[in-house]
């Protein structure tokens, strides 16, 4: 089948692509901009990478008519902004009106689980979003679920830092909440299993795991399947405007993801009964398998996706592209060369910095900028990485992104994600006569930017030095082979 595939970049997106492609279904990947998406690890699949941005009408012209499914795997649950409600029934909109010109005969939607009388805004919005895909000209189906427990998952990720970190926890009542979590190979498997079954036509399914859990039940279990002893109070006066403070510094999320999250925890997420399971021979895993499993991908450093590298629309509306090119008209640069004898080791080393390897010197100041870069409400060190060794334009490095990931000609650029009054590069690249050439460049934005320049200037004078120096020496261990 010819398959339209929306979210293309997106962490359920980039789990099901290889499916499709596996299972020899032509597939048609939607992004809004084509230098975020490899195509090097899907080299022999029937792949076509489109660029449409559904906010645009006018881009919609890319989408081909010969297409029989579209998938719709778009959400803009971390945007800052407050009408995300109507961005998200603008993009549906215009989906179906694309969508209804083809000759496909389905559409696919994952939504999130609204049985509550009363429902979060993004569930709200997740449920108008349904109602908007409806249409005559092709058949809707639906597939609700609740928690995705997965390596990369946000879900999974924010239950693990506040396992990991706290031995005792005084947490919100929403912790009492319950839902019924289920694992990101199930929503995969339900994601395909109802492509072009005509029983599916029309229809919406719960999809949730065998348990219904609490959110406190998860955090214990969770601790309980790593081998730590934790202990959770539960207060009725934390508010949620609170709550997603204590979600934003002690997890990894940004604060607007956090407070959506809030939000929608206080709502109980549990599945109808249907019986699409039956029909599809589908068992899915307990709460407990699915975290085995996941963990199971982070030792092997196999994890497909994570939520990390979903980029805020807000942050970057047109000009990802444009970042490549450095600015250097009105700019700061801190500019290190050096000649290197194994350059294939020191860019082995630059593939891996960043996340649990660190940045080779001073580890304890990127520590301390990251704290303050969250206390500023920016989205500090806690992010990581997705791989330990490979990154992928778009790739989130700590508070970097990925701007530019060429291994074959040996450069790696990086974009600052943390709060700053201007705008941050940094750049690592080997050119053909073996010359290492590290640069970090910063436009102020205004006397603010100048005097944060200079403030931090006597920093950069021994970190980048001395990060430099280390990107060139280091040996790998026995671990990191």
């Amino acid at each position: 089948m010819r398959i339209l595939l929306t979210g293309s970049t997106g962490y359920i997106a980039q789990r099901l692509l290889p499916v499709l492609l596996a299972n020899k279904h032509q597939v048609i990947c939607c992004v809004r901009d084509k230098s975020r998406f490899s195509l090097e690890k899907f080299e022999g699949f029937d792949i076509e990478v489109i660029e449409v941005d559904f906010l645009k009408k006018e881009s919609l012209v890319q989408i081909p008519q010969d297409i029989d499914v579209a998938y719709y795997l778009m959400h803009s649950m971390s945007s800052a902004k407050e009408d995300f409600s109507k961005a998200e029934l603008l993009t549906a909109t215009h989906f179906k009106e694309a969508v209804a010109r083809s000759q496909a005969k389905q559409v696919i939607f994952l939504s999130g689980i609204v049985n509550s009388d009363t429902l979060s805004k993004h569930l709200q919005s997740r449920f108008n979003v349904e109602d908007a895909l409806k249409s005559d000209h092709y058949a809707l189906t639906t597939l609700r679920a609740g928690i995705i427990v997965g390596s990369g998952s946000a879900s999974f990720e924010i239950i693990r830092d506040l396992v990991e970190k706290l031995p005792v926890m005084v947490a919100p009542k929403w912790l009492n909440t319950k839902c019924q979590p289920i694992g990101i190979r199930d929503v995969i498997s339900f994601l395909e299993g109802v492509l072009m079954k005509s029983y599916a036509f029309n229809k919406a399914y719960d999809i949730g795991g065998p348990e219904v859990i609490t959110y406190k039940g998860m955090l214990l279990r969770f601790a309980k399947a790593r081998g730590l002893k934790r202990h959770i109070f539960t207060v009725p006066v934390m508010t949620p405007k609170l709550s997603s403070y204590w979600l934003y510094f002690v997890t990894s999320v940004s604060y607007p993801l956090a407070s959506s999250l809030v939000e929608s925890m206080t709502v109980d997420v549990v599945a109808e009964p249907n019986d699409l399971q039956q029909k599809l021979n589908i068992q899915p895993m307990t709460y407990e398998q699915a975290i085995e499993l996941a963990f199971g991908k982070i030792e092997q450093n196999q994890v497909v996706s994570s939520w990390r590298d979903a980029m805020n629309r807000d942050a970057y509306p047109d000009r990802f592209k444009k970042l490549i090119e450095v600015p250097q008209e009105g700019c700061f640069k801190d500019v290190k060369s050096m000649k290197v004898d194994d350059p294939e080791r020191v860019l082995k080393n630059i593939w891996s910095i960043g996340g649990s390897t660190g940045w080779y010197y001073a580890d304890w100041l990127w520590a301390v900028r990251g704290f303050l870069d969250k206390v500023f409400g920016g989205v500090g060190l806690q992010r990581g990485r997705t791989s330990l060794d490979s990154l992928s334009t778009g790739n989130v490095i700590d508070f970097w992104r990925v701007i530019l990931a060429d291994k074959n000609n040996k450069r790696l650029l990086l974009y600052a994600e943390m709060k700053l009054p201007g705008e941050a590069w940094l750049e690592f690249k080997i050119d053909k006569d073996n010359v290492f050439t590290q640069t970090a460049t910063f436009r102020p934005l205004g006397i603010p930017g100048r005097m944060y320049w200079y403030a931090v200037l006597p920093f950069h004078a021994f970190i980048f030095k001395g990060m430099m120096q280390n990107l060139v020496q280091h040996q790998a261990s026995a671990a990191e082979l």
